[in-house]
């Protein structure tokens, strides 16, 4: 069949006309008045950004604290930086916990989901919206778009953004470039089997928010399958009708290579097979291997005819439970050292 003859499914196609706005909708002054008495928590996740996440705090405390008291919180976790991240936060004007200490009465996990999981537990917002922190060039409405539909809509629950991702090459743009392992592995494997989520435009966007209530409620993949496990048990915990998404414009940030984006697949590739086997649609007893095998160029000292070097990582998941389930191990808010 060719591609002209398909046609969209009737719930993607009503699902995506009525929960898709754009960030225009919503200036920072409308939403002080729509949100009333509730709490707003903006988190960056942060892992060595010191060259960007220090705009990205002031921008958001310039704009959205001082000048219209949007959001009352703004939270850097910091993720185990060996860099200067946690300093340039705080002097930027947010308040900065360690992924650590958030997390210190449970196993230790790595990666951004459990960095985004610390973040929720330290969050006292009604309201939290998740930030990268490697993005350049950000704007206010990164933010407003996200808390748009929160704050002026009761029935959404969550709200992913999308927004245009050029990849720069050495000698080109491709304006629409990015999200390379969204194309690739994310969008076939959640049309194959939650084809009610095939209307998101970037279901592994970094960017998005959600009312704490329910965000406490669904586990967090400890890798970068955390967005991904999270529209699926969203999904299932809320329904589609209780998400949304906003555009957001254009996103500027740091791409990934090309093996590194291998592993991202891999994470998300596991992501989704454990939630296949919750619903009974994989072997319970069957698991993937979690090792991943890539080549780089260059010799190697064990295999001297092969003109690269074998090269295993460990791609394996893990979760951490709902933070509903955890609450009682979680400290009390401290703030990290810079």
């Amino acid at each position: 069949m060719r591609d002209t003859d398909a046609m969209v499914s009737p719930v993607v196609e009503a699902w995506a006309t009525y929960r898709t706005a754009s960030a225009r909708e919503w200036t920072a002054r409308h939403l002080v008045h729509a949100k009333g008495d509730s709490r707003v928590s903006v988190v960056l996740p942060a892992r060595n950004e010191e060259a960007t996440v220090g705009a990205i705090v002031s921008t958001i405390r310039e704009h959205l604290v001082d000048r219209v008291p949007l959001v009352d919180e703004l939270i850097v976790v910091d993720s185990r930086s060996t860099d200067r991240t946690a300093r340039v936060a705080r002097a930027a004007g947010a308040e900065v916990v360690s992924q650590d200490e958030m997390t210190r009465s449970l196993p230790r996990l790595t990666g951004k989901g459990d960095a985004l999981w610390a973040g929720l537990a330290a969050a006292r917002g009604d309201v939290v919206a998740f930030v990268d922190a490697d993005l350049r060039e950000f704007r206010p409405h990164f933010v407003t778009g996200l808390l748009g539909p929160l704050l002026t809509d009761p029935s959404v629950d969550f709200v992913k953004g999308f927004y245009h991702r050029p990849l720069v090459g050495q000698a080109s743009v491709e304006p629409d470039g990015g999200g390379r392992v969204t194309e690739l592995m994310a969008r076939p494997l959640l049309n194959l089997f939650w084809p009610e989520l095939a209307g998101f435009v970037q279901p592994l966007a970094g960017e998005y928010a959600g009312r704490r209530e329910v965000l406490s409620r669904v586990p967090f993949v400890s890798g970068y399958g955390v967005e991904t496990a999270m529209l699926i048990d969203l999904l299932e915990l809320v329904g589609l009708d209780a998400l949304a998404q906003v555009d957001l414009g254009e996103r500027k940030h740091r791409h990934q290579d090309t093996a590194a984006l291998g592993r991202m697949s891999a994470q998300i590739m596991l992501t989704v097979w454990s939630r296949l086997q919750r619903r009974g649609w994989a072997h319970p007893d069957a698991w993937p291997a979690g090792l991943l095998t890539q080549f780089r160029r260059g010799g190697s000292d064990t295999l001297p005819n092969l003109d690269r070097e074998i090269v295993v990582n460990d791609v394996s998941i893990e979760e951490r439970p709902p933070l509903a389930e955890l609450r009682h191990l979680v400290p009390r808010r401290r703030v990290a050292a810079a």
